[in-house]
């Protein structure tokens, strides 16, 4: 079901990607839409390449992954705070250049994918056993602190996200309770200390930290912004939209949102498909959290178990988001739609997620198959022990 609910959304996508991508074309190429299209699927095309290759390798080698990666990622989110790029006319130096491509990489969404990894081995090593918060905080929470802390300067919707999964992984991993509790104050204080950082010295983060605390001040008080104007303009493409839509095509607000083909690409969905439209890509983000679950459930092993959650969750939790963004229940993040937003990085990094978790599920089956065929073997009465009970 999910390599089928995958291969829906993909091809649903190449609607309002090509339909919104007008904006993109009139403001940063030569007002044709067609190279938007191509581009999409390359990275759809590159993005289930990677799904396949990734769910044949046995789920438990990516333990040994994540270590190994570790150290690279830090690095790369180094080199990203230092030298990041702003693309595609977002406002947050996110993005590093691939040498000889020219193609923008966001290092935040292969942390994200990389450090739950890593916290799903260290629970799955440390379950049920009897531990002290003081064990722990080398080999889990330092790793944890680190990545959190550089991605948060120029993206804290990834880092709420990132801290959000890994605090569910570890309660449903059995941590205690109560360390959990400590964690979570330690996570407010040390923003709360960040932010008056920010506010205090504005030159020593430049407009990275500006971007994002702008954004949560706007959402809690009256104002006009850059991000006022965003909001409400999905919220017109919402209401014209109405139970049917305006018809595939005939969005008018696609024009006038700054990134519809991908942060505010769910409003322009339901403008043009309506209710219809906004309710069955919820109910397809849906199916798949409802599959997450029973092969999280039926996974043979505790790593196994965390690594669905662990990976899938994320996938969900991004989807609701940029869906609450549109209808103003959360502040702007800059958070796409997987599998529909324009986006190598989402893309790529989603489907390596998929691909994960259908590394579970294939291992899963293997083994019932293996089961099913032994019990049918043992179950073919043998002559010679029907002659000696006989005898």
């Amino acid at each position: 079901m999910i390599w089928a609910l995958t291969v829906l959304l993909a091809i649903f996508s190449f609607i309002p990607v090509y339909s919104s991508s007008s904006n993109l074309a009139y403001l940063y190429g030569d007002g044709g839409t067609f190279g938007y299209l191509l581009k999409h699927f390359v990275h759809l095309f590159l993005g289930f390449v990677m799904l396949f290759f990734v769910h044949k390798i046995p789920y438990h080698y990516f333990k040994a992954f994540s270590i190994l990666l570790m150290p690279v990622i830090v690095v790369l989110l180094v080199y990203t705070l230092a030298q990041g790029e702003t693309m595609g006319g977002a406002n947050a130096s996110r993005w590093i250049k691939i040498p000889f491509l020219g193609a923008g990489f966001q290092t935040s969404n292969v942390a994200s994918v990389v450090l739950m990894i890593y916290v799903a081995r260290y629970l799955s090593k440390i379950y049920q056993k009897e531990i002290t918060f003081k064990e722990t905080l080398l080999p889990l929470w330092v790793p944890v602190g680190i990545v959190l802390a550089l991605i948060l300067p120029a993206n804290f919707s990834t880092t709420a996200i990132i801290f959000s999964m890994v605090i569910v992984l570890v309660f449903l991993g059995g941590y205690p309770l109560k360390y959990i509790g400590i964690i979570l104050l330690a996570g407010l204080i040390a923003l709360s200390l960040f932010v008056l950082a920010a506010k205090a010295f504005p030159d020593v983060f430049l407009n990275r930290v500006d971007t994002w605390i702008s954004r949560v001040e706007n959402f809690t008080k009256e104002g006009d912004s850059k991000e006022d104007y965003q909001i409400e303009r999905a919220k017109i493409a919402i209401a014209n939209g109405g139970f049917a839509g305006e018809g595939i095509g005939k969005s008018i607000q696609r024009n006038f949102l700054p990134q519809s083909s991908s942060d505010f690409i769910f409003a322009i969905i339901i403008e043009e498909m309506g209710l219809i439209g906004g309710f069955g890509v919820m109910l397809a983000y849906l199916l798949i959290l409802f599959r997450l679950v029973i092969i999280s459930t039926k996974a043979n092993t505790i790593f196994g178990k965390l690594l669905v959650i662990g990976v899938g969750l994320p996938i969900i939790f991004q989807a609701l988001i940029n869906m609450a963004v549109a209808v103003e229940l959360f502040p702007v993040t800059g958070q796409t739609l997987p599998l529909i937003s324009s986006g190598g990085t989402s893309i790529w990094m989603t489907c390596i997620a998929l691909g994960i978790v259908q590394s579970v599920s294939a291992k899963r089956e293997e083994i019932r198959e293996k089961e099913e065929s032994e019990n049918a073997e043992s179950s073919i009465e043998n002559p010679l022990d029907i002659l000696s009970e006989t005898l």
